[in-house]
């Protein structure tokens, strides 16, 4: 982290660190520094690193970037600094999936460009396929990879967007000579996002006017020559800067011939981290959003979930992977980590059209194999008043695993589970389901660590049983708590930071409840 001006890139990381561990909002640059130590000074904290979410080994990530999918394989970029696990010098560190869990750790795509009269730190972006070779970047008749991307320029207090080519499949990327192509003068002005509108045959860019609350709109018929079209905003939340937008159609009920548009927007919040998303049409031109200016619809309802862009997959797929900004607790030699990828749909709701998120199912249906064949289920478990505990000495006790349940709620006041708890000091964060308030809940006042203040440990969401049931999702992955709500209408997600002795699982309920279906996968060795 530089000792100079902070960029206001950088700020807005500081100030979510800030927020997220509860300091004080006039905290000093070197105190907001003093938060976030060299690795050298670290001892390692392996019992944090997640089992089925992406890390990098040794460094440190932020946003995801530049995602593409090809040939069976998933291209993960990332904002990375190559040199330790704080944030600076930011690149773009790479990674390949063939099934989002197990990753290939790749060298560093594109890195920070270093000249005597400039630095060029290389801020999110998108990649794209140019199947057409409409940049004429391509060679012997293959598509190249074309990546578009936000330059930070600090020494000229400026931001502009930029692109690079690769013809190896994503590995290596060449400058555009005619960089950056778009430059508006401003210092915020960052996030290109970027996707082929077949209707209109033009590359479309979505890039942030970060202190305007605004996201403007640009087409392109070669991604080197950008025509502005539009700006939305501002609307929903604007208490803090708009980052990382993204624009992507998604099927209603899923009905390809009933498609809207939604742009997800990244801001600091209340909470911290957050994101909201707008429904609406696009015309090629300009987004219009179909409810009043004043409504925000929250993708996430926990405190560190950001920066999320899709994988574009075909007939408008759209699979979703946010960056979950770490918590108070320092980790290493690593630090940062990915969310659980996505699957985005539109449905249908007496609220108006919502947007749901479920696990991608390409993980969901490899839950067999990750875990290793090491699965529990039982079913119409009463519980009434007390606490249980049906998988003692049926799974091992640890803290990355995958569990799904349906409750019959009729009749109780909160039921749910007791995770990472030790049973002896009464330590343990709880997920549940409170009937009388109808809302989903994280509840981490009782961990033996306290790792948030006191205004972020309880996180809800507000959702309403289904003839008298609800359906929790929980990953769980070491350090990573992701709560999914009837089967993704509500999601929180949050950063848990368990002692060692905080391994066990039970079931509780206030007044009686009804584990209709519960199955759990211990997915401690679904990295191996």
């Amino acid at each position: 982290m530089p000792n100079t001006k902070i960029t206001s890139r950088l700020r807005s990381v500081i100030l979510g660190a800030i927020i997220t561990c509860g300091l004080a909002p006039g905290v000093s640059k070197v105190q907001a520094q003093s938060t976030q130590k060299s690795k050298t000074s670290k001892p390692a904290t392996e019992q944090y690193r997640p089992t089925y979410h992406f890390t990098p080994t040794i460094t440190w990530t932020n946003d995801p970037n530049g995602l593409f999918y090809k040939n069976g394989v998933y291209h993960l970029y990332y904002q990375n600094n190559p040199f330790d696990n704080v944030w600076g010098h930011m690149s773009w560190g790479h990674a390949t999936s063939k099934d989002l869990v197990h990753w290939k750790h790749l060298p560093v795509a594109i890195a920070e460009v270093n000249k005597p009269d400039t630095t060029i730190s290389i801020f999110s972006g998108s990649a794209v396929i140019d199947l057409a070779n409409s940049s004429q970047f391509g060679e012997n008749g293959k598509p190249p990879i074309v990546a578009i991307f936000t330059g930070d320029l600090p020494k000229q207090k400026k931001q502009a967007q930029y692109i690079a080519y690769s013809n190896d499949n994503g590995s290596h990327f060449k400058f555009y000579s005619g960089d950056p192509v778009i430059d508006i003068n401003r210092p915020d002005f960052r996030d290109p996002n970027v996707f082929w509108y077949a209707h209109g045959k033009e590359w479309i860019m979505a890039v942030s006017l970060v202190h305007e609350h605004k996201i403007r709109f640009y087409g392109s018929k070669d991604l080197k020559k950008w025509a502005m079209l539009s700006d939305f905003g501002p609307s929903g939340y604007t208490g803090h800067d708009w980052e990382c937008p993204a624009l992507m159609p998604i099927a209603v009920d899923g009905n390809p011939a009933n498609t809207k548009w939604v742009l997800l927007v990244s801001s600091w919040g209340p909470l911290g981290p957050s994101m909201q998303y707008f429904v609406g049409d696009f015309d090629g031109r300009t987004f219009h959003n179909e409810n009043s200016n004043g409504q925000v619809l929250t993708v996430d309802a926990g405190d560190c979930f950001y920066a999320a862009i899709p994988w574009r997959l075909n007939q408008n797929k759209q699979l979703l992977l946010g960056w979950l900004v770490p918590g108070k607790v320092d980790v290493n030699p690593w630090r940062g980590q990915m969310s659980i990828p996505r699957d985005l749909s539109l449905r249908s709701t007496d609220s108006g059209i919502r947007l749901f998120q479920r696990p991608a199912k390409q993980i969901r249906e490899k839950l067999t194999a990750l875990s290793h064949g090491d699965k529990s289920s039982l079913k119409s478990l009463v519980v009434k008043s007390q606490t249980a505990n049906p998988f003692k000495n049926k799974i091992k006790p640890g803290n990355s695993f995958w569990l799904e349940a349906t409750i019959d709620v009729k009749g109780n006041q909160k039921a749910g589970f007791n995770i990472a708890a030790d049973s002896q000091n009464n330590h343990k964060v709880v997920v549940g389901y409170d009937s009388e308030k109808q809302a989903l809940f994280v509840d981490c006042s009782a961990a033996k660590l306290q790792y948030k203040d006191s205004a972020h440990k309880i996180l809800t969401a507000t959702l309403k049983p289904k003839d008298g049931k609800v359906k929790i999702q929980i990953l769980m992955d070491n350090s990573s708590l992701e709560v999914f709500g009837n089967d993704g209408e509500k999601v929180i997600t949050t950063m848990v930071y368990p002692d060692v002795t905080e391994n066990e699982l039970s079931l509780f309920s206030e007044g009686k409840a009804t584990f209709k279906n519960l199955s759990i996968w211990d997915l401690q060795d679904a990295s191996k």
